[in-house]
């Protein structure tokens, strides 16, 4: 098989198994949160009920009650009637919660109630978050050409020179992304999300694909949602690749900086003799065969400079 095909299989394999990995944190966390948040609802439940059944409320027990309640409110579980049917450990919501661990967004709006599941997020997440860097990271590579370098090289043949034409590409990839992250996803939040305005859905997410993840604002938590499920998914499609999106913009500005001479501008200067006095330090005592082996792997190890890579920056500058 050509090497571009196993690299596209190779791919399609990481984002089918990113997807099985959500699957299986969706279900551990359900079968392991949903009957402890089944408990403390109907623990709740029986408080308000033997609240609501003294005829005379004293201080103390007032403030047991509003205790108990700020409490399972912390843990994503409402004493009101329209908000207690909706569980936040089903399948959908278990996923969503799975997605905004790995992806280090982390709302906080819904946490894990037992110790299991608190340990259980421990591991998930230590696994997750490295293998959802590595993900994005290789989609952002596949869409490099499409969306930066030939973009780029159609700008110079339409007579650009190389510098202007990375700053016109990386303007109207950033207007692009900003119409298409923030400015259309705000208007639909605005409209799914009744008590939404929509400065409210560009502020989430602006909060989400910055990984804030502050929390006040989340989509699909308020009671009655028609298709709740199926819009927390469309929701985790939209981190996704809105956060793929974001490293693609973050690695074209450094590459436009880099062809600028902006990286190798904040870079600090090297001292050369002092780097020389360290090997000498370093190596002094072993016998000359081994300090030129060292001298030489420590020469192939320096890092590139700035430009050098055959990519973004090795656009025809003539």
């Amino acid at each position: 098989m050509h090497s571009v095909g196993r690299s596209w299989l190779l791919l399609t394999g990481f984002i089918l198994f990113y997807v099985i990995y959500l699957l299986f944190g969706a279900l551990l966390f359900s079968s392991i949160e949903r009957p402890v948040e089944d408990k403390l609802r109907n623990e709740i439940e029986a408080l308000k009920r033997e609240f609501l059944n003294q005829s005379c409320v004293n201080d103390a027990s007032l403030e047991h009650f509003l205790v108990k309640v700020m409490t399972a409110n912390k843990y994503g579980v409402s004493v009101l009637r329209n908000s207690s049917a909706t569980s936040n450990w089903d399948l959908a919501s278990s996923m969503f919660f799975a997605n905004t661990l790995v992806t280090t967004v982390g709302y906080g709006h819904t946490t894990p109630l037992s110790d299991t599941g608190k340990a259980f997020s421990i591991l998930y997440a230590l696994i997750g978050v490295p293998f959802t860097m590595l993900v994005l990271t290789a989609c952002v590579q596949r869409i490099m050409y499409p969306l930066v370098l030939a973009p780029v090289c159609l700008l110079q043949r339409s007579g650009l020179e190389p510098r202007p034409a990375t700053v016109v590409h990386f303007l109207l990839l950033m207007v692009l992304m900003l119409l298409c992250l923030f400015v259309a996803p705000a208007a639909v939040f605005s409209t799914v999300e009744l008590s939404w305005s929509f400065l409210d859905g560009f502020y989430f997410c602006f909060i989400s694909l910055c990984t804030i993840g502050l929390g006040d604002f989340v989509p699909g938590t308020q009671p009655g949602q028609v298709y709740r499920p199926l819009y927390q998914v469309a929701v985790i499609v939209y981190l996704f690749v809105g956060l793929m999106m974001m490293f693609l913009l973050l690695r074209t500005f450094h590459k436009m900086a880099d062809l600028h001479g902006l990286t190798s501008f904040l870079q600090l200067p090297r001292c050369e003799e002092s780097d020389l006095g360290d090997r000498e330090r370093i190596v002094e005592g072993a016998n000359a065969d081994q300090a030129a082996s060292y001298l030489t792997e420590k020469e192939a190890s320096k890092p590139l400079e700035p430009g050098s890579q055959p990519s973004y920056n090795t656009i025809n500058t003539s």
